[in-house]
């Protein structure tokens, strides 16, 4: 063969049955994958094509690296090709990953992930597992590019073993339903070890992670749904786009706040009045529901949004709820985001099944994350915001650059009907049972004119006190004042929780 021939064949992947397989399952070949992404006109610099070219089995040693844009944005790009081995790593796939990250740290690119592995090859384990260049330097590598550049994973099959870390170490991971898994041990291997019989889909798959354990941020039906997803996550931290304003369909936000104060606000609706229409692009949508994150686009600009949604579990925050936001607070945080809070929370869960989960643990985490911000921020109060729920939405204390409100807000440590029974618990049983309502009343009264918003406004806790129509303008303005704030603290890794 010349050498345009043996570079086809290289390109080609494993046998025909291989392709035939993946087909039945509705999954792409890698090199399609890397071509929807990638723009149409986008050249691909592929590296270590001819690895392993010795062994006639192993076209580019089951794995393709490279480099190309995405809306003209130079990304990098590592790739599994399960028609090989089953996507399995060898010990030139194990080199050839840490190369591309390698290039990715020196040309600061965004590294996408194309994740469909069965793991590594046992037959290789003595070169690629343990040494200095084996597998353990792709999660050290990850570690240290992690808030340095994007690392965006799209799974579109198994990431077994080992390999389940890469997933967990990129800022986010879409899961194709169904085809996507990942997991510490195979059913087979928990059943030999354990004695635990579980299908795939229990132990590892898609919508199992992405609304339970929470290791998957993204659930997807197609891959070529995966692979939009990666260029719309891309686009929010990398350019602006032309303001499109607010769907013509959109309400005033004051029809949009429910006049019972004590009736659900859904969040969702709140958002979509507010931001560029059809721009919110929703982080961990299925899991930990009681809290909203994700990004949008405020007058064609990128902002992070982080929102009680009063709907799932009156907004209460929970140890899943405090990771998830903590997470997505540290992305913003790294890569320039201004972030945008929403707060209509009645603060943190409480009770022993809450204890037991380390609520505080978690919720120090994210209060921690809070307190780290160093990107344009400002925090609104909607509705109520009670106890720590304050601070975990970046009340006052941890330096919003505004602290804004609207007509419906109330902030204090609790709610009035939650106080009046802490203070008066006792007083109420004495009084005879026709004089409690009265009471009650009285104190509740009371206790509402002590938090009266108008009062704390007086005493310069809000910065503002705004108009539900004059909301959208007035967080396009202050925004666009923020642009120029620097702020230096501590540097800040993005962890996986």
């Amino acid at each position: 063969m010349n050498l345009e021939e043996r570079k086809k064949h290289i390109q080609s992947g494993g046998a025909q049955k291989y392709h035939d397989a993946m087909a039945k399952k509705n999954k792409l070949f890698v090199r399609e994958r890397i071509a929807l992404l990638l723009d149409a006109d986008s050249e691909f610099i592929e590296d270590a094509l001819f690895a392993n070219a010795s062994a006639k089995d192993l076209p580019a040693d089951g794995v393709v690296t490279g480099l190309g844009q995405i809306d003209g944005q130079k990304v990098a790009i590592i790739a599994n090709d399960s028609t090989v081995k089953a996507g399995s790593w060898g010990t030139k796939t194990v080199e050839k990953i840490i190369r591309m990250q390698e290039t990715a740290e020196k040309l600061s690119l965004p590294l996408f992930y194309l994740i469909d592995s069965a793991g590594a090859r046992i037959t290789d384990q003595v070169e690629m597992f343990p040494g200095r260049r084996g597998a353990g330097r792709i999660f050290y590598n990850q570690v240290q590019l992690a808030g340095k550049i994007p690392q965006i994973c799209l799974l579109f099959g198994p990431s077994a073993a080992g390999g389940a870390y890469i997933p967990a170490f990129c800022d986010v991971v879409v899961m194709v339903e169904e085809n996507a898994s990942m997991y510490l041990g195979s059913p087979r291997m928990a059943e030999k070890v354990i004695g635990e019989k579980v299908t795939t889909e229990e132990m590892g798959g898609a919508r199992m992670h992405c609304t339970i354990s929470g290791c998957g941020d993204v659930l997807v039906s197609s891959e070529k749904e995966a692979l939009f997803f990666g260029r719309r996550y891309l686009s929010y931290s990398t350019y602006e786009k032309e303001s499109r304003g607010v769907s013509e369909a959109a309400k005033e936000l004051a029809q949009v706040i429910p006049e019972n104060e004590n009736a659900p606000l859904n969040m969702h609706d709140f958002i979509e009045n507010l931001i560029d229409e059809a721009s919110f692009c929703e982080i961990k949508a299925l899991f930990a529901k009681e809290i909203i994150t994700g990004f949008a686009r405020l007058n064609g600009k990128s902002i992070g949004i982080v929102a009680n949604q009063s709907i799932i579990k009156g907004g209460v925050l929970f140890p899943d709820s405090a990771d998830k936001a903590t997470k997505f607070i540290q992305i913003c945080n790294a890569y320039r985001i201004p972030l945008l809070f929403l707060a209509d929370v009645p603060g943190f869960m409480i009770g022993s099944q809450v204890e037991k989960a380390g609520i505080i643990r978690h919720g120090a985490k994210l209060i921690a994350a809070v307190s780290e911000i160093t990107v344009p921020l400002i925090s609104v109060i909607v509705r109520k915001a009670y106890g720590a729920g304050l601070y975990a939405m970046a009340g006052p204390g941890f330096q919003p650059d505004a602290t804004l409100a609207l007509p419906t807000a109330k902030i204090a440590v609790m709610g009035p009907d939650a106080a009046v029974n802490a203070v008066y618990a006792g007083k109420i049983a004495e009084l005879p049972e026709n004089e409690r309502a009265l009471f009650i009343q009285e104190k509740r009264k009371e206790y509402e004119a002590d938090v009266d918003l108008f009062k704390l406004s007086s005493e310069m806790v809000v910065d503002d006190v705004v108009a539900p129509r004059d909301l959208r303008q007035t967080l396009i303005t202050r925004f666009a004042f923020y642009e120029s704030k620097r702020e230096k603290k501590a540097q800040t890794k993005i962890y996986p929780m």
